[in-house]
């Protein structure tokens, strides 16, 4: 254990710009501190007891990595005893992963149980500072990030169903250390701090020391390299915003006349704002200008694509799509009544009256598309072979298997989204009764 102090002060006097920091937390029902026990947290968790009268609680996270894991959660559980202050313990499994290092299991688990813990609307407070921040920096360098990366650890950020805050990114870890040691505060030393087999250890002891050293202004220096960068992805994610609305359809759809237009780097700015837009990785393509290339003068009759993780980029006809996964074709029928919504797969059904019906509800059938199937897209038409009619209206291929079809009286009166007999859409539907197909494109 490591004191900053001979004993508490009686009085304690808060440093202002920590106050003012810690303060600034936006509103919450509640606010979380993440609590390791180390000399970070246990300053920001006494902060946020003296700044808040509010709801507040620690939760720490036993990766039970370390020999000292158990002294740790030991002196948490003391520490939130001595404030008052609800302490929750999870203790996690950071198994080995093939692809993953051991540094960012342990992370992706921290990360999966504050997400399960936060309410609506809740804060969490985490304790990373301007060192943490240079960290972050120098490792995605080397990484090869792009702007985005090198724009660092926001101060905040959406995080489950409620928020993560960072009041002391604006701080170094010399700062912090001389405030617990004015506080008289007391802290456990994480012994796998100074082990620089780990890739962050190693640059927080072998190069940004070394660089403080020479520059004693590193921290500043590198905070400005850290907001052009916000700042330019922010410029660059506005584009991508404009551009889309200009370039695709009601589908999400991407026109390549439109798409064509843009430079290569536009082309790539959209794509990738398109992807973590859906909330999906960005693939790791070695060569996105060849395959942009590729996908934009490729031959009408080829399908050129781009793979990702759970997605893929296809080209059908003139355009665009970015594709998941297909999910297993829901199977069997289901009963579409004024009652009873549908849900299959991504899509969703309702039957609702349109105005004042004058007859009963029907009950429609919903199953998947087998082949074969004939629809009457012109009232007063002949009927047509669904296939025929899905290729005409250039649906996608890997869009066509498994539709869902709405059936009444064994004829279809909806296909998907796509289609609506004049009987259940339009203004004044004839049945009297409106059928509303919804479609999650993510």
């Amino acid at each position: 254990m490591t004191p900053g102090g001979n004993s508490r002060p009686v009085d304690l006097i808060w440093p202002s710009e920590l106050v003012a920091a810690v303060s600034a937390t936006p509103p919450a029902p509640r606010v979380w501190v993440a609590f390791s026990g180390g000399l970070d947290s246990t300053l920001l968790l006494h902060a946020a007891h003296h700044c808040f009268d509010g709801d507040i609680a620690a939760l720490h996270i036993n990766h039970q990595l370390q020999p000292n894991a158990g002294e740790c959660e030991t002196h948490c559980r003391a520490v939130c005893r001595e404030l008052g202050v609800e302490l929750v313990v999870e203790a996690v499994d950071v198994g080995a992963i093939k692809g993953v290092g051991l540094e960012e299991s342990a992370r992706n688990e921290r990360y999966r149980v504050f997400e399960t813990r936060l309410g609506p609307d809740e804060a969490l407070l985490m304790a990373h500072h301007g060192d943490d921040q240079t960290e972050t920096v120098l490792f995605r360098l080397v990484r090869g990030t792009g702007v985005a990366g090198l724009a660092g650890m926001p101060v905040q950020r959406p995080l489950g169903e409620g928020f993560l805050f960072r009041p002391l990114l604006a701080f170094g870890r010399e700062q912090l250390c001389c405030w617990a040691a004015e506080l008289g505060l007391q802290w456990i030393d994480d012994p796998s701090n100074d082990d620089q087999r780990f890739d962050r250890n190693f640059l927080r002891h072998s190069i940004l020391q070394p660089l403080k050293l020479r520059w004693p202004t590193l921290l500043q220096r590198l905070g400005h390299t850290v907001e052009a960068c916000r700042e330019a992805d922010q410029l660059a994610y506005r584009l991508a915003q404009l551009q889309y609305a200009s370039c695709a359809d009601a589908r999400g759809a991407i026109g390549l006349a439109e798409f064509r237009l843009l430079s290569l780097a536009e082309q790539k700015n959209l794509l990738r704002w398109s992807i973590l837009e859906r909330g999906w990785t960005l693939p790791s393509v070695k060569h996105w200008d060849q395959a942009l290339v590729q996908m934009a003068t490729a031959k009408e009759d080829r399908a050129p694509e781009i793979k990702g993780d759970g997605f893929s980029i296809r080209r059908y006809r003139d355009a665009l799509y970015l594709v998941a996964e297909p999910e297993a074709v829901p199977t069997g029928t289901r009963i579409l009544s004024a009652s009873c919504p549908v849900e299959w797969g991504s899509y969703r059904f309702c039957l609702e009256t349109a105005g004042q019906a004058e007859t009963a509800a029907p009950e429609l059938e919903v199953k998947a598309r087998a082949g074969g199937e004939r629809i009457r897209p012109d009232p007063t038409g002949p009927s047509r072979l669904l296939k025929t009619w899905l290729q005409e209206t250039a649906v996608p291929p890997w869009q066509r298997q498994g539709l869902p079809l709405l059936w009444e009286a064994g004829n279809v009166v909806g296909v998907a989204d796509l289609w609506l007999s004049p009987r259940f859409s339009g203004e004044a539907p004839v049945s009297g009764w409106r059928i509303r197909a919804e479609r999650d494109f993510n």
